[in-house]
């Protein structure tokens, strides 16, 4: 497989080691980054990647060649501007894009423009479970038709550092659960673009981001990142709750979104997709 990932962060290297354990590392790489880091890239690479590893390893530095390495799918794990900058080109090329950066797509304008994208390339634009899981059923109800989604993360008051929870709270010094934010799944998306992901998640998957309910809370009761989502539909209703690991590098993170992506590369190599 010639598998090609938009950043070398945080995400990107911990699903390359989750590949490796799994005996599963691409034929071939290629790496998107800009070019002022480049060289702390290729030293991550070489650090991440025994020689005998990996091939063929190449880093470019825009969509143009990333689009003329022709890799079998590109994996977005760089941020809401990522997805700006370099989703449409490369659907538009008919290449299929997994974007991790879900809450990007609260933005209409971009979520019209990656659907046309992908229409005009024959490409999908992949969008993968992430942090929380039964994204599945919520799909699958909704032509049964659906009257809710309400949708609570609750995370450690630090993990809400760099946001504006900041202003709001004292988070170093709560000592009770407080919610800061409760609005809709478009609000939730455009205002905390690095900790509502999931939320842009449920809503394309279910009611949409208008009509799917957020709510937000610093707790220093828990140590995990807490999803819990309540559907109400037309064939079944039900309650999910995953305490998912924080990234040990970015506590905004759930462990749990890396192994999602890494579920659908591996079910792209594998006889047998689950």
């Amino acid at each position: 497989m010639h598998l090609a990932l938009i950043g070398y962060g945080n995400i990107a290297r911990q699903l390359l080691a989750v590949l490796a354990r799994e005996e599963a590392l691409p034929a071939r790489l290629t790496v998107l980054a800009l070019p002022e880091f480049v060289a702390g890239v290729r030293q991550a690479l070489a650090e991440d990647l025994p020689a005998t590893s990996v091939a063929d390893t190449e880093i470019v530095t825009d969509s143009a060649a990333l689009i003329a390495a022709r890799p079998d799918l590109v994996v977005e794990c760089a941020g809401h501007a990522a997805v700006q900058a370099h989703a449409t080109a490369v659907l538009r090329a008919g290449l299929d894009v997994l974007i991790v950066s879900i809450g990007a797509l609260a933005d209409p304008a971009l979520q019209q423009a990656v659907q046309a994208a992908a229409r005009a390339g024959g490409a999908r634009a992949i969008l993968p479970a992430g942090a929380v899981g039964g994204v599945d059923i919520l799909a699958a109800l909704r032509a049964s038709g659906i009257s809710a989604v309400r949708y609570t993360s609750r995370k450690p008051p630090l993990a809400w550092t760099g946001t504006p929870a900041e202003t709001l709270l004292d988070l170093p010094g709560l000592r009770e659960a407080t919610e800061f934010f409760a609005g809709n799944a478009r609000q939730a998306a455009l205002e905390y673009p690095k900790n509502a992901n999931v939320a842009a998640t449920l809503a394309l998957a279910g009611l949409g981001f208008e009509a799917t309910e957020v709510r937000m809370i610093a707790d220093p009761a828990v140590s995990r990142n807490v999803h819990e989502f309540a559907v109400t539909a037309g064939a079944a209703d039900f309650t999910i709750r995953i305490e998912g690991h924080p990234s040990p590098d970015n506590p905004k993170t759930s462990q749990t979104t890396v192994y999602s992506v890494a579920r659908e590369i591996l079910n792209r190599m594998r006889e047998v997709a689950i």
